[in-house]
């Protein structure tokens, strides 16, 4: 279950990883609102999804974090797992 706890945690955990996104009004998009965008775009990967890959990677057991971390994704998810497990020395070439 979600808590502020684990977020609070999430975010002490991710602030070597991610990039601090600030929130942005966007104006005349809905007039009679105030509406605020995240660009989660800005992130070293291009997406928010490297928070979710990271904090998991980062919450792994000592022994889960002796095994290999495999992502079935070439997209956004991928980039987030492959940028957390670098950062954590875990990246295996399998070009070779």
């Amino acid at each position: 279950m979600l808590t502020l706890d684990k977020v609070f945690n999430a975010q002490t955990v991710l602030k070597n990883i991610i990039r601090e996104t600030d929130l942005v009004r966007a104006y005349g998009i809905a007039p009679e609102c105030e509406l605020y965008l995240k660009p989660e775009n800005l992130q070293i990967t291009g997406s928010f999804k490297v928070r979710g890959a990271a904090y998991k990677i980062a919450m792994l057991s000592e022994e889960e974090k002796q095994r290999d971390v495999i992502a079935c994704s070439a997209g956004n998810h991928a980039q987030g797992v492959a940028l957390a497990a670098k950062k954590r020395n875990k990246i295996i070439d399998l070009s070779a």
